[in-house]
């Protein structure tokens, strides 16, 4: 495994600060990059490497600055192979270089070694792929994701852990439990990390933002795990602001609200994008 580069990381703000401020600053949207081929040939891009580039740095371009992070949906960027790989490098380093959070949406898991190379993948500075964060599936057990999560810390880096999917299959999972759900049990494993952090930590949780009634229900305190949340489901898929701070409570200003196709259907022009985002943002709620 290559050497990890521990310079830059020093002078790296841990993640969640870092989140923080930005949420402060342009507000808490995430937009997600998901190049899915209808949205391409909406746009009148063709399904293939090319194609999907335009699209990628199209979106960071329009709406990099009004966004606090955004979130390539690495599976559509995968299924052109190589190529795509190649795409989603390139714009991860875009990010980068313009000073954009991003968020690999990979939902990586595993165990041992293998972890510890996704980790080295999406986290490790010098990798093609490094992200500020990445997401991951704790459903081998959450402290299989130990090795992410130690080189995350180590990277000034963050991850976002499955805790509570909105999907109809997530519960036949995630709401099991005789005394404690799983879901919860993640929560706490999260706040755990998250303990020592200051306004907000770098271990975040993904919660469907249609989850409803669900949090209630399974006794999970979001608020006391000082996590980052990653909710999708704004626009498209249904919630709205209101909904999103009804849902999340006491832990709505820790809520990176998040939106793909609601706002990307306005592309290709780089304006309608730019106003999809701005409605987007005033349609949220200030904490």
């Amino acid at each position: 495994m290559p050497e990890h580069s521990t310079e830059a990381a020093g002078r790296r703000a841990p993640f969640g600060a870092r989140l923080r401020a930005a949420m402060d600053t342009r507000g808490p949207l995430c937009v997600g990059i998901d190049p899915h081929p209808g949205l391409l040939a909406a746009w009148g891009l063709n399904d293939d490497a090319a194609g999907l580039e335009r699209f990628s740095l199209t979106v960071l371009e329009a709406v990099g600055e009004q966004a606090a992070a955004l979130k390539p949906q690495v599976a559509l960027y995968e299924r052109h192979g190589s190529a795509g790989i190649a795409v989603l490098e390139r714009l991860l380093a875009a990010c980068a270089e313009t000073g954009v959070l991003s968020i690999a949406d990979a939902k990586r898991g595993d165990i041992g070694s293998t972890m510890a190379a996704y980790a080295d993948a999406w986290l490790r500075d010098g990798s093609p792929l490094a992200a500020d964060s990445v997401t991951l599936s704790p459903y081998l057990g959450y402290e299989s994701l130990r090795p992410a999560l130690d080189l995350a810390a180590a990277m000034g880096r963050g991850v976002f852990v499955l805790g509570l999917t909105s999907n109809p299959e997530g519960s036949t999972v995630q709401h099991v439990g005789a005394d404690r759900s799983v879901a919860a049990r993640i929560v706490d494993a999260a706040a755990a990390e998250n303990a020592a952090a200051g306004t907000l930590g770098s271990t975040g949780l993904v919660v469907g933002a249609t989850v409803g009634s669900a949090l209630s229900d399974l006794g999970i305190d979001l608020a006391a795990a000082n996590a980052p949340i990653l909710a999708p489901g704004l626009g498209a898929q249904g919630a709205t602001g209101e909904d999103l701070r009804k849902t999340f409570g006491a832990a709505y200003a820790n809520v990176l609200a998040t939106s793909s196709r609601d706002i990307l259907k306005a592309g290709p022009e780089r304006q309608a994008l730019r106003e999809a985002a701005s409605r987007t943002l005033d349609g949220l709620p200030q904490p």
